[in-house]
């Protein structure tokens, strides 16, 4: 077994939703847990378009994107993943949140999301998760 990586700051999160999906409860939870645990969270009002979240994550220099969906709009991650590379920001891992049926969890894998946490996950984990994804991110011999 590794050794993960050390984080060289706090972890840095923008906590988001796509779409047209307004319901934002679930994203607030997860964004006040991250914030609690000593993490450094960008938190955006619902219905953002995917090149804004791309300009919001390279300005805040922000190593992980939490996307909140409870409607179908987890289907536009994969074009989001697209927008992420074209402005190369291969280092930023990406989660999604909330309401995903198994098939399109798997597109949304193979397109690049690091995981999918469904209704009812633990907020440890998915803190521990983002804490390790960030030392991934800040570790990242191309991110500067």
């Amino acid at each position: 077994m590794t050794t993960p990586p050390a984080l060289k700051r706090n972890p840095k999160v923008l906590v988001t939703k796509i779409g047209l999906d307004g319901h934002d409860r679930g994203s607030r939870i997860v964004a006040a847990a991250l914030r609690d645990a000593g993490m450094d969270v960008i938190y955006t009002a619902p219905w953002q378009k995917l090149d804004v979240v791309a300009r919001v994550a390279m300005e805040e220099d922000v190593d992980v994107i939490g996307l909140s969906s409870l409607a179908t709009d987890h289907l536009l991650v994969p074009k989001l993943m697209q927008t992420i590379r074209d402005e190369g920001l291969n280092h930023i891992k990406v989660l999604v949140g909330g309401i995903v049926p198994e098939e399109e969890e798997q597109q949304l894998l193979q397109a690049g999301v690091a995981k999918v946490f469904h209704p009812g996950s633990n907020l440890d984990d998915i803190v521990a998760f983002v804490e390790a994804q960030a030392a991934e991110a800040q570790n990242d011999p191309e991110r500067y």
